[in-house]
């Protein structure tokens, strides 16, 4: 198995009101030797989801109570990025659209062929690993946006501004050594080694211009 899908942190969760066809994709799934779980309604599927990622889930678009996009839907409510794939008998233009809006990674039709619809997992799989790391780097990265002192984090703007010491002082009307000051703590608080990852970890966190307040 490759790297990219590896059962030790991978899971698949199925969730179809057919027994027939969620047994068939648990059955596909477990053959691969990754963990995965069924459940036979959307709201079942809520009520047990616990956040783990990387994660790939297969919902059914017509199901008794809420259908597959809708699940789509309340997950993107509940802010949870986990990848989808939309199976459906009944494919249809809108249904194909609203599928792809609320972010599924494919729609496909039933009956599936296992070897494209293993491929589509696969990929669901490593879409969200990647997603997740990112989500992760994000998180850290804002804890420590979060220590720095309000000041700190003006000189923080400035700096992303590609402003000199100089410049940052005369603006904060500071001198250049109280600005040098923050500077080092700005780096040692963000872990950065270097300018330009301190400058990537503050876009990324959407640190992109100076306060003059």
């Amino acid at each position: 198995m490759s790297d990219e899908l590896r059962p030790d942190d991978a899971k698949i969760y199925i969730v179809d009101d057919d027994q027939q066809s969620r047994k068939a994709v648990l059955t596909l799934v477990q053959a691969m030797g990754v963990p995965a779980e069924s459940f036979a309604s959307a709201e079942e599927f809520l009520e047990s989801y616990d956040g783990h990622r990387p994660a790939c889930l297969v919902t059914d678009v017509r199901m008794l109570g809420m259908s597959g996009l809708e699940l789509q839907e309340r997950l993107n409510e509940l802010g949870i990025r986990i990848s989808v794939v939309v199976l459906t008998a009944f494919a249809s233009t809108p249904t194909t659209v609203r599928a792809m809006r609320n972010g599924a990674l494919t729609l496909m039709e039933k009956p599936c062929d296992d070897d494209e619809l293993w491929d589509a997992i696969r990929m669901g799989i490593a879409a969200d690993r990647q997603n997740w790391d990112l989500d992760r780097q994000r998180g850290e990265v804002q804890s420590r946006l979060n220590t720095l002192t309000p000041k700190e984090r003006q000189v923080l703007e400035y700096i992303v501004a590609g402003d000199a010491n100089k410049v940052v002082a005369r603006k904060l009307d500071v001198s250049v050594r109280t600005v040098e000051n923050h500077r080092h703590k700005i780096f040692q608080k963000m872990s950065a080694d270097s300018l330009a990852e301190l400058v990537r970890m503050a876009l990324a966190a959407g640190i992109s211009s100076p306060s003059d307040s």
